[in-house]
């Protein structure tokens, strides 16, 4: 693109100004809508957004920095530096470090969240830990300076756009969108169809078996756990979740008990094990089943625990099962799909029997989690909140008892594995690369904040079955 070209551009967006009819995108910030929790005053004296960078305006940063002005309703809140060692922004900012102009371009491209973790899991933009700063404080930061300069649903104008065009012309950034990361899910079929599904599962849980225990603890629940203090063992706090599953279930020696979505079968062996229950697990992840198998050997559970690799909407039995769990599952079902899922689940229990769902809540327009969720880690994952799902659950057929909010949980959970995953970075990234450990620790960082700051939520809702005597207490022991 040529000068002649760029000052077209500038004319038609001028004119395009006055008369008002332009088409102005959304800018959204670098992660995803503002959240609810605790932030950082960013507009007390001494803010450093108010902070105007120094150094003289050469080099490739500067020039960004003005040009990305207008996206961010004011001076740029951090210090950026550039691919040629140039800085701009606030000197008391994060550091934020772009290694390539691909970072730009990814930007220019998917502006907003995909965008930057693209650049981000990719290598090509950077949050070191200089200065007190690391990529939690970093988006703790960022989302707080959108939520206080209201950019959540602002407009830009067509002129802005054009001079930002002109910069990343300037600048060498401007040209055909890079390839997708390697790590980017890649899903094709019809959405919840049973081989889209399988893809979409496989995705992220068969990056193998060792890389899941090098996170998650010995039980490899992988979920939220139930902790009684913050300093809590993550392996007691995953032990007590799923006795506390097991006992709003009722379970006890000789009952027939169905896993639906069993994961590496830390809910279906606890309950064999602890609570006597004969026990069905169905998952559709390879790994998973034959990992939970190798466990059953080893604990001689052969005939107390039966694993199958089976979607939940072939699972067979009717009346048969004296109680049904599910562990953060229902996520991966849809929206349409739910109703059919809530069927299964309580056709598959007895008239009395108890069901009891764990799975995570959402508001806001990301129901799938955001641009990131959806593209790297969960494809075609679906949340709502809670009581759009106890709405839909008892639509279905079965009477909800008790909902259990365990939000502030997810994030101590959270937060044990983010200390696991780091201990065992060197053998995690010899196992599946630099990259994918880039999109596994953005992840959990933002899926910790997520949680604190309330967009997300966690539930256990227990019903039951009409039709038959259910024996929930009076007065709940749990």
């Amino acid at each position: 693109m040529d000068e002649r070209h760029l000052d077209k551009l500038d004319d038609r967006a001028s004119v395009v100004e006055e008369s008002g009819r332009g088409t102005r995108p959304d800018v959204t910030p670098v992660v995803e809508e503002s959240g609810r929790g605790t932030r950082p005053d960013v507009s007390k004296p001494g803010d450093p957004t108010a902070h105007r960078n120094p150094g003289p305006a050469t080099g490739v940063a500067p020039k960004l920095a003005a040009a990305v002005q207008p996206f961010l309703g004011g001076e740029l809140p951090v210090r950026l530096r550039a691919w040629d060692g140039s800085e701009a922004g606030s000197p008391d900012g994060p550091l934020v470090v772009l290694n390539s102009p691909d970072a730009v371009r990814r930007l220019l491209w998917h502006p907003g969240e995909l965008g930057a973790a693209q650049a981000y899991v990719t290598g090509e933009l950077d949050v070191p830990e200089v200065d007190g700063w690391n990529l939690d404080k970093a988006l703790t930061y960022a989302f707080a300076v959108a939520q206080q300069r209201g950019l959540s649903g602002a407009r830009l104008t067509p002129s802005a756009i054009a001079k930002a065009v002109r910069a990343a012309v300037g600048i060498g950034a401007f040209g055909r969108p890079p390839a997708a990361p390697a790590s980017q899910a890649q899903i094709k079929g019809r959405l919840h169809s049973l081989s889209r599904d399988r893809r979409s599962i496989s995705h992220h849980y068969d990056l193998s078996n060792e890389f899941y225990s090098l996170i998650l603890e010995e039980n490899m629940a992988y979920s939220s756990g139930y902790h009684s203090a913050p300093e809590q063992p993550l392996t007691e706090a995953q032990s007590a979740k799923l006795s506390l599953v097991c006992t709003k279930l009722g379970l006890e020696p000789g009952m027939r008990f169905l896993d639906v979505g069993c994961g590496w079968g830390s809910l279906s062996l606890h309950a064999a094990e602890h609570f006597g229950a004969q026990v069905v697990g169905v998952t559709i992840a390879a790994e998973q089943k034959k990992f939970i198998d190798a466990r059953i050997a080893e604990r001689g559970l052969e005939g107390r625990v039966e694993i199958r690799l089976q979607d939940y909407r072939e699972v067979p039995e009717r009346d048969h099962f004296d109680a049904v769990g599910s562990i953060e599952m229902g996520e991966h079902v849809g929206q349409r799909n739910y109703p059919t899922y809530v069927e299964v689940l309580r056709r598959a229990v007895k008239p009395g029997g108890r069901v009891l769902i764990q799975q995570m809540s959402r508001t806001g327009k990301w129901p799938g989690g955001g641009p990131f969720i959806e593209s790297f880690i969960a494809p075609d994952m679906y949340m709502r909140p809670v009581g759009e799902t106890v709405g839909m659950i008892e639509a279905g057929g079965l009477e909800v008892r008790d909902v259990h909010a365990l939000r502030e949980h997810y994030v101590l959970t959270v937060a044990g594995w983010l200390e696991r995953f780091e201990a065992n970075i060197e053998r995690l990234t010899e196992l599946v690369g630099e990259e994918v450990v880039r999109v596994w620790r953005l992840y959990l960082v933002g899926g910790s904040m997520a949680f604190r700051d309330g967009r997300m939520g966690v539930d256990q809702i227990l019903s039951v079955r009409p039709g038959g005597q259910h024996t929930l207490p009076a007065v709940r022991t749990w």
